[in-house]
């Protein structure tokens, strides 16, 4: 809140006793001289002289700073003259300038707030046409190819065409990644809510990603047995999604050998907790508050080989917001990364 001007006549006061001070004694002297005296004259003399010069001098000097003041606004381009007004100018220069001061640091952090801004706006634009021209002038560079010659042999018309392919499908893949963050953005993207065992669709993406953690030797598992079934309330299909993107980036940077093993434990009165642990690379910590931003990358490099839109765990953190949960990270480099989320259990 900002301090509020205290409505001062300290100056006017002091200016107009001097004025009638000055002038009561002219006009004394000037009585004297003549050899006249009517007391009740220069009483009243005092009387209008100092309310007509508290009046005029309060005003005029209201006036004045006022003007000055939306002078500077104008000159220093920091503050909107129209957020200032004549009403709450006074002749307390002491609460004015403070309250100069604050519009001047508010319209500051404004500003540096939109730079920020511009500068992720310059990188994410960055990021997205990195990520759509490579897949492009590959497919390209194939097609071309095949347009000089090349597509009069069927082995490499075949593989050229097959590699060509799978830059298409990545491109699809990024379009269709972009189009869903978009929907979850501005809150378009509809829940399908309904209550499931959560244990059988963590198996269920254990199955469907066996194969890539078996070419790096991951081990895929749960902390423990689970026996009982643990039902919760949520939209099976993206939180499937967000389970498989998150295993997926356990095992993109996990090491041969490594492990990754989810763990669903009770939380706070009606919330489940899902943890994904893993022993792989661990996440630097100046990188840690960055994850969840679209096109992010710890190691730009090796992630790119790995494929993936860059948007994964964007997605993620979108996906359960949008169910009204929370998504924690905690990660150690060298040592490996926890990912978990809460869901809420079905009554």
């Amino acid at each position: 809140m900002p301090k509020p001007f205290k409505k001062t006549y300290k100056f006017a006061a002091y200016t107009s006793t001097y004025i009638t001070l000055f002038l009561t004694l002219v006009m004394g002297v000037f009585f004297y001289v003549q050899g006249t005296s009517s007391y009740w004259f220069l009483f009243g003399f005092v009387v209008v002289c100092y309310l007509f010069s508290f009046f005029i001098i309060q005003f005029r000097v209201q006036k004045f700073i006022y003007k000055r003041v939306v002078k500077i606004y104008e000159d220093v381009r920091l503050l909107d003259a129209a957020t200032f007004s004549p009403k709450r100018v006074t002749t307390d220069m002491e609460t004015l300038t403070k309250e100069v001061e604050r519009f001047a640091e508010n319209k500051k952090l404004e500003i540096e707030s939109l730079k920020v801004r511009e500068n992720y706006r310059r990188e994410f634009l960055g990021n997205i046409s990195h990520e759509l021209k490579t897949p492009l002038f590959t497919v390209q560079g194939y097609i071309l190819t095949l347009l000089e010659g090349a597509m009069k042999d069927k082995s490499v018309r075949k593989k050229y065409l097959q590699r060509a392919n799978k830059g298409v499908e990545r491109l699809i893949y990024i379009i269709k990644d972009l189009d869903m963050i978009t929907k979850l953005e501005v809150g378009d993207l509809n829940l399908n809510e309904e209550d499931f065992n959560i244990i059988e669709l963590v198996q269920n993406v254990f199955d469907l990603l066996e194969m890539k953690a078996a070419k790096k030797r991951i081990t895929l598992t749960f902390d423990v047995d689970y026996e009982d079934s643990i039902f919760v309330y949520a939209d099976r299909e993206r939180i499937q999604q967000v389970l498989t993107n998150l295993i997926v980036n356990s095992i993109k940077y996990g090491v041969k050998d490594g492990t990754t093993e989810v763990s669903i434990e009770e939380f706070v009165q009606n919330k489940v907790l899902i943890r994904i642990t893993d022993n792989g690379e661990g996440i630097e910590k100046e990188n840690i508050t960055r994850l969840f931003e679209r096109f992010f990358r710890v190691d730009k490099s090796g992630s790119r080989k790995e494929g993936g839109s860059g948007l994964g765990l964007a997605i993620v953190k979108h996906i359960v917001e949008a169910h009204k949960e929370k998504i924690y990270v905690e990660s150690q480099l060298e040592v490996g990364s926890e990912f978990s989320f809460t869901l809420e259990k079905a009554k």
